[in-house]
């Protein structure tokens, strides 16, 4: 074994104090950036999920600074979860009627909420499926033994498909048949896994799957307009990053993705 002595062993010190105090400012730089990192939580759809997926990863390399936290689901739970205190940010249900319902209760100012997307309803079936459905009419038939949608009370796929089926006089016969999800992702599951012999999503899902096909595209004038809108939650502890990316989602990039998803913008 090999002693150093004299200068030899002092340099040998202080390059591992150097190299020991490097690592430590490595590290409390790391931690100072986790401690000063701005962190947003977005209540949305479920419907949204691929689009906000890309659209976050896109986002985050601009913006390494922001945490982004997504919260999906059926847009009616969601809401309730945000009027029983849930710490969200910014919320894009599917459907109006739960952003007015936040707005009414003085949880979103009106000035912060905009209509952000719109969507189509389809009917669909997995992709291996010989069932011929072109039709309300088609789905009567014996063959179509279970039918999936979202529960209309709390999903907005499944409210629209409700209206839809009651416009065409359609509803109370196929009542029996029916399987409720609690929200449009579980329809679309329900189909892929030949559960039900066929479901009712937005155009958007039917697309997100190589496993389904669109039997047809139900008729516009048959149910309201599907709406997504957008509004930042009053209490947000985040609010400038929570209106950044509220605006980010609105510029021509984030909406290139959304396009790309099947949507379409507000009012299209």
């Amino acid at each position: 074994m090999v002693f150093l002595k004299g200068k030899n062993t002092s340099v040998l010190v202080l390059l591992f104090i150097m190299l020991w105090l490097t690592g430590c400012g490595t590290k409390q730089t790391e931690n100072d950036r986790l401690a000063s990192q701005t962190e947003i939580t977005v209540s949305a759809a479920a419907s949204l999920t691929d689009a906000l997926q890309e659209i976050k990863k896109n986002y985050l390399e601009e913006h390494p600074e922001v945490k982004i936290n997504f919260n999906l689901g059926g847009s009616g739970s969601l809401q309730q979860q945000i009027v029983q205190g849930a710490p969200v940010d910014l919320f894009i249900p599917a459907s109006e009627k739960y952003m007015n319902t936040l707005v009414d209760k003085g949880l979103i100012d009106q000035g912060e909420q905009v209509s952000l997307l719109s969507n189509e309803l389809t009917v669909i079936t997995h992709a291996n499926e010989g069932i011929t459905i072109q039709g309300p009419g088609d789905l009567l038939d014996d063959e179509v033994r279970k039918i999936a949608i979202g529960i209309p009370e709390s999903v907005p796929a499944g409210k629209y498909a409700k209206e839809a089926l009651e416009h065409t006089g359609v509803w109370e016969v196929l009542l029996p048949k029916m399987v409720q999800a609690k929200d449009v992702r579980q329809v679309l599951q329900y189909v892929e896994t030949r559960n039900v012999e066929t479901g009712m999503v937005y155009k958007t899902d039917a697309l997100s799957s190589d496993e389904v096909k669109i039997a047809y595209t139900m008729d516009f004038s048959t149910y309201s307009p599907i709406v997504y809108p957008m509004g930042i939650i009053r209490t947000s502890k985040h609010k400038q990053g929570a209106m950044d990316f509220y605006n980010y989602l609105r510029s021509e990039e984030a909406m290139n993705v959304f396009v790309k998803y099947g949507f379409s913008g507000p009012g299209v």
